[in-house]
């Protein structure tokens, strides 16, 4: 038996999507690669909302058979607002997946997490075989570190992490607060964010943030050979 699926008929994205021509037209590309029986990581953000979306297109219209892990609750609203399955990591391995970005280097490093998904969003993409970012030219840069790198962390540890994140060389060190709500941001995983910003991101970062008692992860990527959809 199936919900009355109206109240979400009209489900989309709450914010202005910034460059949204260039978005879609990469989201086209990543939904073309889908093929049928494939398990796919659905990351946050705009860029992931519009991928979702074109993938939407592709069941709809060719009766594609695809399953989508997402990253966050966004996402898994919109899955369920545009009739596509989703599983959980716990049942299935994604085949590859596709995320957006918020600063990627020249050198493959790549941060994430503006729009406060982390944790499950790097879990996703440790687990595919394959992974697509899905993002505009201006994010292209040499080096990343004009964003802040946002740490996920365990409310408790803020002060812990704080001082370990000073030590490695952070000029700053901010809690993230709520707009639409009092008080700070609050993960889906009832994490706290605090957002970093380095005179310089040296390689082996990611591993040393998440040294530190207390950070569950951070918004730094290393390593991880993603591959950029360009026109």
């Amino acid at each position: 038996m199936k919900w009355d699926n109206s109240i979400l008929r009209n489900y989309g994205w709450c914010r202005e999507i910034t460059d949204l021509e260039t978005k879609t037209r990469r989201g086209r590309k990543v939904a073309a690669m889908a093929e049928n029986g494939q398990v796919i990581g659905v990351g946050t953000g705009s860029s992931s909302y519009v991928g979702l979306c074109e993938l939407a297109k592709r069941i709809h219209e060719e009766g594609l058979r695809v399953t989508v892990i997402p990253a966050a609750g966004e996402i898994y609203l919109a899955c369920a607002s545009q009739g596509i399955p989703v599983t959980s990591l716990s049942a299935a391995r994604p085949d590859w997946c596709f995320d957006g970005a918020d600063e990627i280097g020249a050198n493959g490093d790549v941060v994430k997490g503006r729009g406060g998904g982390l944790y499950k969003e790097k879990l996703i993409i440790a687990a595919a075989k394959k992974r697509f970012i899905i993002a505009e030219d201006k994010k292209f840069v040499d080096r990343v570190g004009a964003v802040p790198v946002p740490v996920e962390v365990f409310t408790d540890a803020i002060h812990l992490v704080t001082e370990g994140l000073v030590a490695l060389g952070a000029a700053s060190v901010n809690l993230r607060l709520a707009t639409s709500k009092d008080g700070p941001v609050i993960t889906e995983h009832g994490n706290a964010l605090l957002d970093c910003r380095f005179e310089k991101i040296s390689d082996g970062m990611e591993r040393e943030i998440k040294s530190i008692p207390g950070v569950i992860d951070s918004g730094l990527f290393q390593g991880y050979n993603f591959e950029f959809v360009r026109d």
